[in-house]
């Protein structure tokens, strides 16, 4: 089978399409055939080197956190899943290989697809979804009318928390780039403005705030109520270590007001993302469709930004 894989740190252009065996799920696995598989923005980091403190994983690695497909087979004692099913997932924590023929995850990184989406839409949405469900409703434990600001709203998990933040009632602001602002509204903002020209003093109080660009944490943590929470899930690019070390601090000292988390969802918190979809709560945002072999390219424009939503990288596509 196809994977897309690297084999040192650097450029987008270290990645490349290889031939690998097609694994065979163990006991209580399942083997999926990918149709799609998202590109995540954080994997950017871990690419070029600049996470190489926080994971051991050796060389060549993959890439790709979530996926859609259908069952090939099944392990021994899976009795969830048959031949054929319609799924989405995602790999186990911390380990990438989504952009594949085949992948081989635990079933409990399973749950069945959403019936209102076709696989390709669909791709756009496992890793970041679950993500602002945990932020939202675990993390921040948004509440009806409160006051809910999403910074870097049009990405992955930004669309979907500006979508998810309207369902659950909150009044919300979107910090985006001038060109999104209409479109972050059309998602359901309340209000949208361009994150160039506002500055944190020119905002007002918020209950929660949902940080995913990870620069100047404490000025707009200044701007949250006496009870505000703040779920930090990004760290200043040019600063990992350090921007990590001073969230995760600040996440000690001050526990109920900034949240920090990986995500590695459950299966029923993937199954509760399929149910959201299906009553109409979140919809994917998809940017660009690409196949497996332009996979530099989806890297090149993530990091160039201003994305809307996901790259989704096709991979049935010749």
């Amino acid at each position: 089978m196809r994977a897309v894989r690297y084999d040192r740190f650097g450029p987008p252009e270290v990645l490349r399409v290889d031939e690998v065996p097609t694994p065979s799920p163990g006991e209580g696995e399942v083997l999926v055939e990918v149709h799609a598989a998202s590109v995540d923005a954080a994997e950017l980091a871990f690419r070029s080197g600049r996470m190489r403190g926080i994971t051991r994983a050796r060389f060549p690695r993959g890439v790709g956190v979530d996926f859609t497909g259908r069952v090939a087979s099944v392990g021994a004692g899976v009795r969830a899943w048959r031949a054929g099913d319609a799924v989405w997932g995602l790999m186990p924590h911390f380990v990438f290989g989504a952009v594949a023929d085949h992948v081989v995850v635990p079933e409990r990184r399973l749950a069945s697809a959403p019936g209102n989406l076709g696989l390709l839409e669909a791709a756009a949405l496992p890793g970041a979804g679950t993500t602002a469900l945990t932020a939202l409703t675990d993390k921040a434990r948004l509440a009806p009318g409160e006051r809910l600001l999403v910074r870097g709203a049009t990405g992955g998990v930004g669309n979907v928390a500006v979508q998810l933040g309207k369902a659950l009632g909150a009044e919300v602001t979107a910090l985006a780039g001038a060109r999104n602002l209409d479109w972050i509204r059309g998602l359901g903002a309340d209000e949208a403005l361009d994150y160039r020209t506002t500055r944190p003093q020119d905002l007002g109080r918020f209950d929660v705030i949902v940080d995913l660009v990870g620069t100047d944490l404490g000025a707009y943590q200044a701007r949250l109520h006496r009870r505000g929470r703040m779920v930090a899930l990004a760290f200043d690019p040019d600063r990992v270590l350090r921007s990590l070390l001073g969230t995760g601090l600040r996440a000690v000292v001050r526990p109920g007001r900034t949240k920090l988390f990986s995500n590695d969802p459950s299966a029923e918190r993937i199954a509760e993302l399929t149910r959201a979809v299906e009553e109409g709560k979140i919809r994917p945002m998809v940017d660009t469709v690409l196949p497996m072999a332009d996979i530099a390219e989806a890297h090149r424009g993530l990091e160039a930004g201003g994305v809307r939503g996901k790259y989704v990288i096709d991979v049935r596509r010749p």
